[in-house]
């Protein structure tokens, strides 16, 4: 028996074969979970075509900004899944490339609210959406992805640090509403990743090279590493863990500001 046989799935924001929420998909898929995707308009047919590789029951638009929208995908999932869920994967960021780079300060309204409104608030508003499925199969598991610039200044990545402070404190106060529902709610926060929107990031790479040189585990994240995280997250091995943000990044969130290049890195990569 597979550790999520039986389980039904939604992974939200798979965009290509490089995204987070693909390496979700495929690992709750390995593990036995009946997957349904949704995306963007615009991907559809590229996401279709992955679906087909982890068998995924149904592929559903869905337009984050527009409640109406979210609630058609929801139905949807619902009356492919019979009326319940078990476990929903929000993988949804986005903001203005001009929003990432340069002073913070500069940051526009109308940037600002677009950031907020995807990248926090569509978390909010799935949940919602999902509650009643996942009451319908006593309780359930909401996961969604963050990054250590929610808490600590990331140069290049500017309002998306805000957007994901907002996110993780989104995460704290689901956790205390549905809880008694049975329904947990966590955040993980991998190291960096190569996707490719986080490739546009200013001094990705130099992220990349500081975690390969002195992360404890001396490697960086993939995709397939978050994966194999959010499976645990979403069995009921992890029943009892709720409103949580957890780091994926090879132990580098426990190192202080001073620390250099590990002794056993390799020297070529130094």
């Amino acid at each position: 028996m597979k550790l999520l046989d039986g389980k039904k799935a939604v992974v939200a924001g798979v965009a290509n074969r490089r995204s987070i929420a693909w390496g979700v998909a495929q690992a709750l898929h390995q593990h036995g979970a009946e997957v349904a995707l949704t995306c963007v308009e615009s991907t559809m047919r590229r996401v279709k075509k992955l679906a087909d590789e982890i068998e995924a029951t149904l592929v559903v638009p869905c337009d984050v900004r527009d409640d109406t929208a979210i609630e058609a995908a929801f139905a949807q999932i619902g009356t492919a899944f019979g009326g319940q869920l078990d476990v929903l994967v929000h993988s949804i960021a986005f903001a203005r490339l001009e929003d990432m780079g340069g002073e913070f300060i500069a940051v526009q309204r109308e940037g600002w609210n677009l950031a907020l409104e995807v990248s926090a608030y569509s978390l909010v508003a799935m949940a919602r959406a999902a509650r009643p499925l996942m009451v319908n199969a006593g309780g359930g598991s909401i996961l969604t992805m963050s990054f250590a610039g929610g808490e600590r200044v990331t140069p290049g990545y500017n309002l998306m640090g805000i957007a994901k402070a907002a996110l993780e404190a989104s995460v704290r106060y689901l956790a205390y509403d549905l809880g008694p529902d049975r329904i947990r709610v966590n955040a993980l926060s991998p190291g960096p990743v190569v996707t490719t929107s986080s490739m546009v990031v200013d001094r990705f790479d130099g992220a990349l090279e500081i975690t390969q040189q002195r992360a404890p585990l001396l490697r960086n994240v993939s995709p397939e590493d978050i994966g194999d995280v959010a499976a645990f997250y979403a069995s009921d091995l992890s029943r009892m863990v709720t409103g949580y943000t957890l780091r994926i990044d090879s132990g580098l969130d426990i190192l202080s500001a001073g620390c250099q290049a590990h002794p056993r890195a390799p020297k070529e990569s130094r």
